[in-house]
């Protein structure tokens, strides 16, 4: 996501993206300090970027395999932990099935679509996302899903992950991350 003029950009989406404070270019007093080989969620940019992650990640729920890749997407955001962006191609969609209700709405993604999981008769409900016709400077998302690790057994070169919490927000966390992430008590004007 480069962060630049988006054509024909919703008004939402306008209010949303002047509303944030931190933005990556300073880390705040309260983030904690990256040891060897950690990331600092507070060094992420706001807009967000998405970048290239060629580690397996491995999707499963109620142990069967609904993804399998080395070609994820992450999406970079200050104050979250990465989100992860599996290509369709990579998913198992006979366990997927689109969710009934609303979306819900991103200003640096644009709409979300929400999808089932489903294996034999049981179902996980809205368990995972995509963007259909994601903004301009997301398009790298299109024709792909990511799923909440709070609902799903996922794990990013073997290590299993823990979800972002506050329900919301679909970062997974990893032992290279250093927080806080956003998500926690107090967080909301992160």
């Amino acid at each position: 996501m480069s962060g630049g003029k988006q054509k024909s950009l919703p008004t939402w989406a306008e209010l949303g993206r002047q509303g944030w404070v931190h933005r990556g270019a300073k880390r705040p007093a309260f983030a904690l300090e990256p040891g060897p080989g950690q990331e600092s969620v507070w060094d992420y940019p706001r807009p967000p970027c998405i970048v290239a992650d060629t580690r397996e990640v491995v999707v499963a729920a109620f142990g069967v395999e609904i993804a399998r890749t080395t070609a994820a997407l992450r999406v970079l955001e200050t104050s979250h932990p990465p989100t992860f962006y599996i290509p369709r191609a990579d998913v198992d969609m006979s366990h997927l099935e689109r969710a009934h209700g609303r979306g819900s709405r991103c200003e640096w993604k644009g709409e979300a679509t929400y999808f089932d999981i489903v294996v034999g008769h049981e179902r996980l409900p809205r368990v995972a996302w995509s963007y259909e016709q994601p903004f301009d400077d997301a398009t790298a998302l299109a024709g792909h899903l990511a799923f909440y690790a709070s609902s799903v057994d996922a794990t990013v070169g073997g290590e299993r992950v823990r979800p972002q919490p506050g329900g919301f927000y679909g970062g997974w966390i990893t032992t290279e991350l250093v927080g806080p992430f956003k998500g926690e008590p107090g967080s909301e004007g992160w």
